[in-house]
């Protein structure tokens, strides 16, 4: 930038930069997925979902070898960013991955 003016050489390859650019509300929802995924033991978890079936709590503790109240933490986390859904059954909470989730694990396995 100079003097305010921001400066570029092909303007029309800027523009259609520009314009394939996600809305905000878009690239919201992606930053919000990939910081839910952003640790370790989430990852883990949202990667044993993959599978498609559903897990509680109790299982996905076993399989992460994490304490119950830990994973529950993670859980809830995973799905305020829209990486897992849940239902109750009966005393336990099932969780299951969404299509967002899984687009976002399979972007990232790809890179």
């Amino acid at each position: 930038m100079t003097d305010g003016v921001l400066l570029h050489i092909d303007e029309p390859h800027g523009l259609r930069l520009r314009g394939a650019r996600p809305p905000a509300e878009v690239a919201e929802r992606l930053a919000n997925g990939y910081r839910s995924l952003g640790d370790p033991t989430r990852l883990s978890l949202a990667m044993a979902l993959t599978g498609g079936d559903e897990l509680c709590v109790c299982d996905l503790a076993w399989i992460a070898q994490r304490s119950q109240n830990l994973v529950s933490h993670h859980m809830k986390v995973l799905k305020a960013g829209g990486i897992v859904s849940s239902r109750k059954q009966g005393k336990m909470t099932m969780y299951a991955l969404t299509d967002h989730g899984a687009a976002l694990l399979a972007a990232a396995g790809d890179a």
